[in-house]
């Protein structure tokens, strides 16, 4: 039988300002067959999601199709009418991009935006494509599935949405489906409640998809073929199995390096003592805090509740949990952007004022944040010395040639040429845009970094050697940091402590070797259960897993009354965890968790209810 999808000798070029040519995709060939799921791997720029729109006929703005096909059962797309390629993206070929909550209306409801394309070519009248909806919340096994296209997209999870945004996909029954990175963004718990529901669904419907990702683990859970891609060149291409187990090319060797094992005790870098003071760099004590205001001045949305936690000198302290927890609601809190309502936030033993406004300017230039997204955070107007340049004026005064002299220090401290500094933050590349907000936060000469999420839009390769990067600022300055992340692994592999979040509660925190260790909270056992391996067959057994049944799929819930996690806890005590907030047991060496239960009944694993 025919392939469905055949890319042959495609050539992708960039248009310079000079009118001439740069390559960006060359010569690649494979093939796509029907019910078949081949995964596009590489780091950023290796051409991975040009390759992906080519085959819906399109190419990003300055680039070009320069040689070769790429033919849907035969007929190449690319020279295909434009009439008829809008129809075939409509009907045959679907895409999923990254961000669902960017492809959503938020001001229309889910089922007029799941059923709108078929309904607009023709292919269904409104009637059928609802029924159609309905049936794919069911096979996507999204909640309440007779109602569930009345509601609007923030009043469902992100893991729901990006499913949505499957059965939007799939609606009209495509032969194709195109997914881009569809579960990067999302945390462990959430990604593999999706990559279940993906795998299940292409399954029963028989369509075809071409998978863009770089995450490795991710990979061996749904893909059949894959094809390694670096700067444009296919340089490996085979089964899941051959290039997993026995890759063949040196880079792809690389590439399965750079993917850290799975979270387990011993894995960490060893922080040295010598930074250590008698005061702890940071400390936050029985912190509450929220969002928005009642009428009696009361807050509307309690987020934060009683949490208590120190980063001594010189160390890291990784914050985890799943979205929506409060990991970058306490980092707010701690900068003053956010001012806590109850509690105390120390630097170097002395009270900080909540508000960043009621600081000095001395406080500010010691805790620095460095945010998830540089895209977002450097201004795309000014070039990267005056970028870098600008704290250096507001803490330490520097002008003229001593300011540029410390731009280039900055740069080298954080592995970027020194000719970066006349460049423009769209000139650069995601990793390098990242090690430059990082590099403005070092130029304050802070005692605490805020790391919130810096690495898990990076690919596997260049997020470690952001890391690699911050264990060296460490050692050499001594700054401390706090990494806010939903990846254990990274955070296992960096951190001195773990301070495990759940609903705004500090639910498990300890040495990071304590902590992933039984005994464990159950929360923190279905978090490291729940962190993909680059093994084939992991997803199916991890499903299949008593944690996984009960915690998987389930939104977190903040509450006042009892524990929080009680509505996903398989050994949770019916009367007991649902009214009573749970006890703090301390476990000896700075390790403490909050439950009912107790460390004999942890040691235990899973005791009967």
């Amino acid at each position: 039988m025919p392939a469905l999808l055949e890319v042959d000798g495609l050539n992708i070029d960039a248009r310079r300002d000079d009118g001439g040519l740069t390559p960006i995709v060359k010569n690649a060939s494979f093939t796509v067959g029907r019910g078949e799921v081949v995964a596009l791997i590489g780091e950023s720029g290796s051409g991975k999601t040009t390759i992906a729109l080519s085959a819906l006929g399109y190419s990003k703005p300055g680039l070009e199709f320069t040689g070769g096909e790429v033919r849907l059962d035969g007929r190449d797309v690319i020279s295909m009418p434009p009439d008829e390629k809008r129809d075939m993206r409509g009907q045959r070929v679907a895409y999923l991009a990254q961000s669902a909550a960017a492809t959503f209306n938020p001001a229309l409801t889910i089922g007029e935006q799941v059923t709108e394309s078929p309904v607009l070519h023709g292919q269904m009248s409104r009637e059928e494509a609802e029924e159609r909806a309905e049936e794919l919340y069911r096979a996507l096994e999204l909640p309440d599935p007779d109602r569930l296209g009345r509601r609007y997209p923030h009043q469902v999870s992100g893991g729901q949405l990006q499913r949505l945004m499957a059965a939007m996909a799939l609606c009209g029954k495509p032969d194709l489906l195109i997914l881009d990175e569809p579960t990067t963004a999302l945390d462990v718990t959430t990604q593999i409640e999706v990559l279940k529901a993906f795998k299940s669904v292409i399954q029963r419907e028989g369509a075809a998809a071409l998978y863009v990702t770089h995450d490795l683990s991710v990979v061996a859970q749904i893909a059949d073929r894959i094809v390694v891609l670096y700067a444009g060149d296919i340089l490996e291409h085979g089964d899941a199995d051959q290039v997993i187990n026995r890759p063949a090319h040196d880079y792809t060797r690389r590439l399965m390096a750079a993917v850290r094992p799975p979270p387990a005790a011993g894995q960490g870098d060893e922080a040295l003592a010598e930074h250590l003071r008698d005061s702890p760099a940071l400390e936050v004590k029985d912190i509450s805090a929220g969002y928005g205001r009642r009428m009696d001045g009361s807050v509307a949305v309690k987020v934060l509740r009683d949490v208590t936690m120190a980063v001594q000198r010189g160390h890291t302290v990784g914050v985890i949990g799943e979205s929506g927890c409060g990991k970058s609601t306490l980092a707010r809190v701690m900068s003053g952007l956010l001012p806590a309502t109850d509690g105390d936030i120390l630097l170097d033993g002395e009270v900080l004022q909540p508000a960043l406004r009621q600081r000095d300017r001395s406080e500010l230039q010691k805790v620095q944040f460095v945010f998830q997204m540089a895209d977002v955070a450097l201004n795309p107007r000014q070039r990267i010395g005056g970028i870098l340049g600008r704290p250096l004026e507001f803490y330490f005064g520097l002008r003229g040639k001593e300011k540029r002299r410390r731009v280039g220090e900055l740069l080298q401290m954080v592995e970027l040429p020194a000719e970066f500094a006349g460049r423009y933050p769209e000139e650069l590349s995601g990793g390098q845009k990242q090690r430059v907000n990082l590099a403005r936060a070092l130029a304050a000469s802070p005692e605490v970094l805020l790391c919130d999420e810096v690495i898990s839009a990076l690919d596997t390769i260049v997020g470690a050697n952001v890391i690699e990067l911050l264990k060296r600022l460490r050692r050499q300055s001594g700054v401390s940091f706090v990494f806010i992340s939903h990846d254990l692994s990274t955070v296992a592999s960096f951190a001195d402590d773990i301070v495990v979040l759940y609903a705004g509660r500090v639910v498990e925190q300890g040495p990071t070797d304590r902590v992933l260790s039984p005994p464990y909270h159950p929360y923190t056992r279905l978090l490291i259960a729940s962190v993909p391996e680059l093994r084939i067959g992991w997803l199916e057994e991890t499903m299949r897993t008593r944690e996984a049944q009960a915690g998987i799929d389930r939104l977190v819930t903040m509450t006042d009354t009892g524990c929080p996690f009680f509505d996903r806890c398989p050994v949770a005590i019916e009367g007991t965890c649902d009214r009573e907030t749970p006890p703090v047991r301390h476990l000896g060496g700075r390790h403490a968790i909050e439950c009912h239960r107790s460390e004999a009944e942890f040691l235990e694993g899973s005791p009967p209810a």
